[in-house]
């Protein structure tokens, strides 16, 4: 059975089995789901079902594989080589594969350059800012620093070709470096960038000392904003700002957690087992196998679109919110309300109200810009112009006065002592 829509699978071919340590990993865990001597390797026979099943499931003409893990690197170039084999032997004519691989990048080798260059994947790259603000919080399995071993696996990427997307986890311990964190990512020369709130709840209520807190969150990437927004909108294209963007332009975000609705990026573990969502691997989202099911009629089943359909269960609050087209309340893992919050809220809603108010001005001005034929980054220059015209109103206003801050006072009774110029 073919899916009525699009969707893609965020596979795993080692299961949660990772050579680092993340203190916020959500997914190490996983181990529990499976026996203890279980080998966390996809055998070849399920991955051919896995192949297979996506291309007789997927409307096409466009498919799409995420290797996850864990570290899928894990799993050794032999086998994307097999996965590859298997894609060009069972891809309709006409059909195009597309091959995404999200990696910690400590693995990476001339070998796995030319092999992913070779066969266009895509590739993710995890790095959490600067050495100590990373290494803080992704240690290897021995308590080791990692961030160098991840700037090789970066310059293996681009010796062979390859630009990566950069994903940086937003945690306790790098939120409170907004500025520090970004420049990081522009002295590397990144060019694309996406920072990921980390939200983990804890089986006795609440979240863990690893989340990351809602305003920090939110100031921190309204920080970003403004360095971005007048300096950068051409050299960095940053997911956080862009996907909003695409709101404020009257057109839908391409990410789920932004969507009225999900359940079309599903998980799909070592053994075969498919669950609703890379974050809900868990035995009450197992939803069947690739193995021994249809995945077109899994992608289609009630269970698969009740889960998908229920993001749009949010509390009477949200109705009212004025960034509702923004966050449609975010993704489902996170609504464990902060505390005072109402029931049914996102963790992380304080931060997102604070950075989608703050950033809304200037995206509906880019987007007037691109309705009118003019590019983007020009932004940059008008907000330039608006900062120097600003303090030219500062420094001719009249003692005696109105104030420039709309006070309505008198400027020597109000502003002058603060010498804004």
């Amino acid at each position: 059975m073919r899916a009525t829509d699009p969707f893609l699978v965020m596979a795993k071919p080692v299961g949660p089995v990772c050579n680092l340590d993340c203190g916020y990993c959500y997914y190490l865990g996983k181990k529990e789901l499976f026996p203890a001597d279980e080998p966390y390797r996809m055998r070849p026979e399920t991955l051919e079902a896995l192949v297979r099943a996506v291309f007789a499931a997927s409307p096409g003409p466009l498919v799409h594989f995420v290797w996850h893990g864990g570290e899928p690197t894990l799993a050794g170039v032999g086998f994307y080589r097999r996965a590859v084999e298997l894609e060009e032997r069972f891809a309709p004519e006409g059909w195009t594969c597309l091959n995404s691989l999200q990696t910690n990048g400590t693995l990476l080798d001339d070998a796995w350059g030319s092999f992913l260059a070779g066969n266009g994947f895509r590739v993710g790259l995890s790095i959490d800012g600067p050495a100590p603000l990373h290494d803080a919080g992704r240690p290897d399995r021995r308590g080791r620093a990692t961030h160098a071993r991840a700037l090789r696996g970066l310059q293996v990427l681009r010796d062979n070709g390859i630009e990566p997307d950069v994903l940086c986890a937003l945690h306790a311990g790098n939120v409170a470096h907004p500025v520090e964190t970004y420049r990081h990512f522009l002295e590397l020369g990144v060019s694309w960038l996406q920072f990921l709130p980390v939200v983990r709840q804890l089986a006795s209520g609440g979240v863990d000392p690893w989340s990351v807190g809602p305003l920090e969150m939110g100031e921190f990437l309204c920080t970003v904003f403004d360095e971005w927004v007048r300096h950068d909108v051409a050299r960095i294209g940053v997911q956080n700002f862009l996907e909003p963007f695409l709101v404020a332009s009257g057109r839908r975000a391409n990410l789920c957690v932004m969507a009225e609705t999900c359940g079309t990026a599903l998980a799909i573990e070592h053994d075969g087992s498919v669950y609703s969502c890379d974050h809900f691997v868990r035995p009450s989202h197992r939803i069947g196998s690739v193995v021994v099911d249809d995945l077109g009629e899994l992608v289609e089943s009630p269970a698969q679109r009740a889960f998908g359909a229920a993001k749009r269960d949010l509390p009477a609050a949200c109705s009212e919110c004025p960034v509702l087209a923004f966050c449609n309340g975010g993704c489902p893992k996170d609504r464990v309300a902060a505390p005072g919050g109402e029931p049914g809220l996102s963790y992380l809603c304080p931060g997102y109200l604070r950075f989608y108010g703050h950033v809304r001005p200037q995206l509906e001005r880019m987007a007037v810009l691109a309705r009118t034929g003019r590019p983007v980054a020009g932004i940059m220059e008008e907000l330039e112009r608006a900062e120097v015209d600003e303090r030219r109103r500062w420094r001719s206003a009249p003692r005696n006065g109105a104030c420039p801050c709309g006070s309505g006072l008198k400027f020597k009774h109000c502003c002058l002592a603060l010498r804004r110029d």
